[in-house]
C-alpha cells in the first residue's frame, strides 16, 4: 500500500470460519508425553494446559470479548507503507494531556483494556479530572492488526518511535507523554530522545539489567534488591530459552506458532506463569483467564506468533549493536533519562535502582510488592494511579 495520512475507523470482526477452524484444531491436537513429577521446570504441565486449551474451545467465548473491544475506538493508518491498527479515546475533559501507551511481548493492545476508561475519563471512575488522558494505544508492527509486516526493518524501535511520532502529528497532539513496558519501555524512551521538545515525560514499568550483560553481584544489596538480583541471575541461566530462539530462528519457530492454537497457548502461558506476581501459582491467578486468552486468541487469529517471531528477531539485533557501540557490553543496563522519568518496578520485576539509577537521578522511582510484567492487567489501578502521580507536575 502507498504512504497515506487517511485515518480509518476499524472494527474487530473476525470471520466465523476461523473460529470453527480454531476449535477444531484445538479438539485434533497431537498431545505429547510427559515425564511424571517434573511440573513447570520444563515447561508449561501437559495436564495444566489441556485443561486451559479445552476451557478456550468449549468455555471461552471470543465474540463477547469481540464485543467489550469493539467498544474501544479503534483506528488504522498506514506510515511508511506499514499498516498500524491503535486505539484513540479521547478525554472529555478539555486540559487532557495526550498519553500513549506502548505494549510488550508476549502483549497486545489488549493489555491495556481495563486502563483506557480510568485514564481518558478520571470523573467517570471517581477520580480527578485533572488526571485526565487522551489515550493513544497503537499496536506495533507485527502485533495483532499492525499486520501483515511488509518488509525488513520494523523490529527497530527507532524507526518504531518515528512511527509514532508520525501518528501523534496526524493526531494532532504536539505535547504528549508516553508509558510502556516491556518493548514499550524502549520505545517511549526512545520517543523523549527523538522529540524531546514535544514529550512531558516518560513512564516504564519492570525495567531490568541487560539479558545479555553479566550476572548481577549480590554483594552489598537489600533484601528486596537481592531478591530481583537472584531472580536475574536464575532467568539468565534458566529462561532465555524464547529469547534465544526469537532473536536467532524466528522464521523456524513461526511454523509451529502459526499451525498449532495449542502451541501458541503453551508459548504465551508459559510467560504469563513466569513474569506476573510470584504470589501467583497459575497464570489465572494473576490474570482473569478470558483476558489471557483474548490475548491468546488475538495472537491466533492475526498470525502474531509468527510476526513477532521475527519482530524479536530484529530487535534483538539491533539492541545488541546499539549496547556495543553505547560501551555498555558488560553493563546492567543503566537508565539514563534524556527528560522526566518515571519507573515502577512491581512484584515480579528485577530492577535494581542502585544498579539503574546509581546516582538517584530518577526522581519518580515506586516499587510495589504485588504485580509483575503485566501491570496492566494484573493490577490496573496500581499502574493508573502511579501514571496519574508521575505526570501529575507535568502538565
Amino acid at each position: 500500500m502507498e504512504n497515506t495520512t487517511d485515518i480509518r475507523p476499524f472494527r474487530i470482526d473476525v470471520p466465523q470460519a476461523d473460529l470453527d477452524d480454531l476449535g477444531d484444531r484445538l479438539g485434533r491436537t497431537r498431545w505429547p508425553g510427559e515425564i511424571p513429577g517434573v511440573g513447570w521446570t520444563r515447561g508449561v504441565p501437559l495436564e495444566y494446559l489441556k485443561g486451559l486449551a479445552a476451557y478456550w474451545r468449549d468455555g471461552y467465548n471470543w465474540r463477547e470479548h469481540e464485543a467489550e473491544l469493539n467498544k474501544l475506538p479503534q483506528f488504522m493508518t498506514t506510515i511508511d507503507g506499514q499498516d498500524f491498527h491503535f486505539v484513540h479515546a479521547r478525554s472529555p475533559e478539555p486540559d487532557a494531556l495526550p498519553l500513549i501507551l506502548t505494549h510488550g511481548w508476549p502483549g497486545s493492545f489488549v493489555d491495556f483494556a481495563k486502563v483506557v476508561g480510568p485514564l481518558s475519563d478520571p470523573r467517570a471512575y471517581g477520580g480527578d479530572p485533572a488526571d485526565a488522558f487522551h489515550v493513544v494505544v497503537p499496536s506495533l508492527p507485527g502485533f495483532g492488526f499492525s499486520n501483515p509486516v511488509r518488509e525488513q526493518g520494523w523490529g527497530n524501535i527507532f524507526r518504531i518511535a518515528g512511527a509514532f511520532i508520525e501518528l501523534m502529528d496526524r493526531l494532532g497532539y504536539d505535547r504528549f507523554a508516553a508509558q510502556g513496558g516491556d518493548i514499550g519501555s524502549g520505545v517511549s524512551g526512545m520517543l523523549a530522545m527523538l522529540a524531546p521538545g514535544r514529550v512531558a515525560g516518560v513512564h516504564i514499568n519492570g525495567p531490568g539489567p541487560v539479558p545479555f550483560g553479566p550476572p548481577v553481584p549480590l554483594d552489598g544489596l537489600g533484601e528486596a534488591d537481592r531478591v530481583r538480583a537472584e531472580r536475574f541471575n536464575a532467568f539468565q541461566s534458566d529462561g532465555m530459552g524464547y529469547l534465544e530462539i526469537q532473536s536467532t530462528r524466528p522464521q523456524t519457530l513461526a511454523y509451529s506458532l502459526n499451525d498449532s492454537p495449542a502451541g501458541q497457548l503453551a508459548w504465551i502461558a508459559e510467560k504469563f506463569r513466569e513474569w506476573t506476581d510470584p504470589a501467583a501459582a497459575l497464570p489465572e491467578d494473576a490474570v482473569d483467564r478470558d483476558h489471557l486468552l483474548t490475548g491468546v486468541s488475538l495472537y491466533w487469529f492475526t498470525g502474531s506468533g509468527a510476526s513477532s517471531a521475527n519482530f524479536g528477531y530484529e530487535g534483538m539485533k539491533a539492541f545488541k549493536e546499539f549496547v556495543a557501540q553505547s560501551g555498555g557490553e558488560g553493563g546492567h543496563g543503566r537508565l539514563s533519562p534524556s527528560g522526566p522519568l518515571g519507573v515502577a518496578v512491581f512484584a515480579a520485576d528485577n530492577g535494581i535502582r542502585s544498579l539503574l539509577d546509581p546516582e538517584n537521578e530518577i526522581g519518580h522511582w515506586s516499587e510495589f510488592d504485588t504485580g509483575g510484567h503485566f501491570p496492566a492487567m494484573e493490577t490496573p489501578d496500581l499502574l493508573v494511579a502511579d501514571v496519574r502521580e508521575f505526570f501529575r507536575t507535568l502538565r
